[in-house]
């Protein structure tokens, strides 16, 4: 499943994207947080049962290496399981960057990166494909 490219992606889209995402969760009983940024800024965020403040840390770990390189946090995880360790590259402390997946970045035509999707509380891939799932979706009904 690939990174959608969407044609317009704003606070409203955030909003009902992330209700989306948190339905889904509660749904399947999943124990995450879900925070969606634009840089720094929250425009969703909910932390839902079983999940913890701990989620919402690893959440900006994987967001600052995403809006640092571009890259989705699970990219970067494969990247280091095959050798490529941008983490130790680029001197960044581990306190602030993983490459742990479930962050992905959220592209518009013509814009580039205008917000992370981060999921938290799953292990790492399950937190990308579900990230990449709902964002898939989303794409579709726009």
């Amino acid at each position: 499943m690939t990174e959608p490219t969407f044609d317009r992606f704003d606070q409203t889209d955030a909003w009902n994207l992330g209700h989306m995402m948190r339905e889904a969760a509660i749904e399947r009983g999943f124990p995450i947080a879900i925070d969606i940024r634009r840089g720094d800024a929250p425009l969703f965020s909910v932390m839902l049962e079983g999940a913890s403040e701990v989620n919402f840390d690893w959440a900006r770990r994987k967001r600052n290496l995403v809006l640092l390189t571009g890259t989705s946090s699970w990219q970067h995880s494969i990247n280091k399981t095959n050798g490529t360790d941008v983490i130790a590259m680029m001197g960044l402390d581990p306190r602030d960057y993983t490459p742990h997946g479930g962050c992905v970045p959220v592209r518009v035509s013509g814009a580039g990166i205008v917000a992370t999707v981060t999921v938290s509380g799953l292990p790492q891939k399950q937190d990308h494909e579900f990230a990449l799932e709902m964002l898939n979706a989303y794409r579709e009904l726009q």
